[in-house]
C-alpha cells in the first residue's frame, strides 16, 4: 500500500477518480498505485503536479539491485499535516486498530483523544485483550510543566483542569491487564502518538495550543531515524513518570473541559 499517496490525497480533499482524470487514467489504474504499484514517469509527474507535492515523496527511490532499500532525510516521513486538527478521523481509528504489539501515548491532556473518540478506553482495552501493550502519559496537573505551559498558552490553570477532565475516560483500564497511565512532569517538546511502526508527532509552538501545530506521520526505516529518536524520548519520559492513583488525586469530572 502507497500510504503516502492516501495521505496526500486525504490531505488534498482529492479522490481517485479526480486524479486519474487529471492524469488521464481509468480509475482502477489509481486504485492500483494506491496498492503499491509505481505508476509510468509521466503519469508520476502529473500526479505530483496535480498533487502539488515532490514525486519522490509519493514514489522515493526504488531499491538498488543489492536489495537495499534507499533511505535518508524524511524516508521516514508517510505524511504531514498543517495541524493536529486536520487529521482525518478514520486515520486515528485505523491506527489504533491495527496496532498489534504497543501503543504509546504521551501529551499534556489530549482532550481531544477522548472527545473525537468517546469509545477510546473500551477499544484500547479491546487492544490490550489482544496482547497489545498501552502506555499512557499524561501531564501531571499538579506538576510545574503544566502550570507554565498554561501561563505560557494564556488559559492559566485551566490546562490543569484539563489533564484531570482528560484522565477520567481512561479510568476503567486501569485494572485492565496490559494498560499503564502515569503522570510525567516533563517540558514536552512533542506530543507523541506511537501504534507499532507508526508514530505521529505533534511539534509544540511555544504559546500555541498542540491542536493548532503541525503534525509528522513517521514509519519506521531503520534504528538510526526519527523515529527512533522519538521513540527513546517517550522511553525517557515514560521512565521518569509516576503511576496515577485517582483515588489520590481528586480528578475532575467530565463536565469539565
Amino acid at each position: 500500500m502507497n500510504e503516502r499517496l492516501h495521505s496526500v490525497l486525504a490531505q488534498r480533499g482529492v479522490n481517485p477518480e479526480s486524479l486519474a482524470e487529471a492524469c488521464e487514467v481509468d480509475p482502477k489504474t489509481v486504485s492500483r498505485w494506491l496498492g503499491g504499484r509505481v505508476p509510468h514517469p509521466r503519469h508520476r509527474f502529473r500526479a505530483a503536479q496535480h498533487l502539488r507535492v515532490e514525486e519522490t515523496f509519493l514514489w522515493p527511490t526504488p531499491p538498488s539491485r543489492g536489495g537495499r532499500t534507499a533511505t535518508g532525510l524524511g524516508s521516514e516521513i508517510v505524511g504531514t499535516y498543517q495541524n493536529r486538527a486536520s487529521v482525518p478521523r478514520d486515520t486515528w481509528l485505523a491506527l489504533l486498530q491495527g496496532a498489534q504489539q504497543q501503543i504509546d501515548v504521551l501529551v499534556l491532556s489530549g482532550t481531544f483523544f477522548a472527545q473525537t473518540n468517546p469509545h477510546v478506553a473500551k477499544m484500547l482495552a479491546e487492544r490490550a485483550a489482544d496482547g497489545v501493550h498501552i502506555r499512557l502519559c499524561f501531564g501531571d496537573p499538579t506538576g510545574q510543566a503544566a502550570a507554565l505551559r498554561g501561563r505560557e498558552e494564556g488559559i492559566g490553570d485551566t490546562l490543569a483542569a484539563k489533564i484531570r477532565a482528560s484522565l477520567t475516560y481512561y479510568r476503567p483500564l486501569l485494572s485492565e491487564a496490559g494498560c499503564e497511565v502515569r503522570l510525567h512532569d516533563s517540558t514536552l517538546y512533542n506530543s507523541l502518538f506511537r501504534y507499532d511502526d507508526n508514530l505521529l508527532v505533534n511539534p509544540h509552538v511555544w504559546g500555541q495550543p498542540a491542536s493548532a501545530n503541525p503534525l509528522l506521520h513517521l514509519r519506521r526505516v531503520d534504528a538510526a531515524g526519527w523515529f527512533d529518536n522519538y521513540a527513546q524520548s517517550f522511553d525517557v519520559v515514560w521512565a521518569g513518570a509516576r503511576p496515577w492513583q485517582p483515588d489520590q488525586e481528586g480528578t475532575a469530572t467530565h463536565g469539565q473541559d
